[in-house]
C-alpha cells in the first residue's frame, strides 16, 4: 500500500497552513440591560474608615469641641487624666463667678450638654466612648471639687482619688458603663466615680482627721 506525502505528513509540519482563528465581535450590552444595572443597590462596604480626630475635627462642631474639652482630649498622653486636670483652672473661674446655687446650676447644665455632645461625638467617631472624649471627666471632677474641702491637699487627693477610680471602674461603675449607651451612659459612669470620690473624702474627714 502507497502511502501518500500528505497522508505521512505530522500535524505539527510546518509547513501546514495555519487555522485562521474568527474573531468574534464582543456581545454587545443592551440598554436596558445598562439601565437595570445601575438602579441595583450598591452594597455597604465591610472597610468603614473612622474619622481621626484633629484640630480641624474638634473645631468643625459645638459639640466635639465641648465633647474634646476644648482639644484637652486630644493629648496622645493619657487625655482623661488631661480633661480632669482642666477642670481645676475652670473650677477657680467659676468659683469665682458664681454662689453655691449657681455652681450647681451650671453643673446641670453642664451634665446635660454633655449628654448631647459625647452622644454626637461619639456617633461621629463610632466610638461611643472614645478616649478623647473627656467632658464627663471635666463635668464630674467639678462636682467633686465643690464638695472637696478648700485647699490644695484636699484638691490634689480628690484628684488622685477620682483618677482611681475612673481607671479601674470597680463595681457597680463597670456594670453601668456596659449597660449604659450613649451620651448619657459616657457621663453617668464618670458621676459614680465622682460619688466614689466624694464618700472617700467624706470617711476620711470624719474618722480620720476628725
Amino acid at each position: 500500500m502507497t502511502i501518500s506525502k500528505s497522508d505521512n505528513r505530522s500535524d505539527n509540519s510546518p509547513d501546514r497552513n495555519p487555522v485562521e482563528v474568527e474573531s468574534k465581535p464582543a456581545p454587545s450590552i443592551d440598554k436596558g440591560d445598562e439601565a437595570r444595572r445601575e438602579a441595583l443597590p450598591l452594597l455597604p462596604s465591610l472597610w468603614i474608615e473612622r474619622p481621626i480626630p484633629d484640630k480641624t475635627f474638634i473645631r468643625s462642631s459645638t459639640a466635639h469641641f465641648i465633647a474634646f474639652a476644648g482639644g484637652a482630649g486630644l493629648s496622645p498622653v493619657a487625655p482623661g487624666t488631661v480633661g480632669t486636670l482642666v477642670a481645676f483652672p475652670l473650677f477657680w473661674v467659676l468659683e469665682y463667678i458664681f454662689d453655691s446655687f449657681g455652681f450647681l446650676l451650671f453643673l446641670v447644665a453642664a451634665f446635660s450638654v454633655g449628654i448631647w455632645a459625647c452622644g454626637v461625638t461619639g456617633r461621629v467617631l463610632r466610638n461611643p466612648d472614645h478616649g478623647g472624649i473627656v467632658w464627663d471627666e471635666v463635668t464630674a471632677f467639678l462636682l467633686v471639687l465643690f464638695f472637696t474641702p478648700k485647699g490644695l491637699m484636699w484638691q490634689a487627693f480628690a484628684f488622685l482619688l477620682f483618677r482611681l477610680f475612673d481607671i479601674i471602674k470597680p463595681a457597680p461603675i463597670r456594670y453601668y458603663e456596659k449597660k449604659l449607651h450613649g451620651g448619657f451612659g459616657v457621663m453617668f459612669d464618670d458621676l459614680l466615680a465622682a460619688f466614689f470620690t466624694l464618700l472617700c473624702l467624706a470617711f476620711w474627714k470624719a474618722y480620720v482627721t476628725g
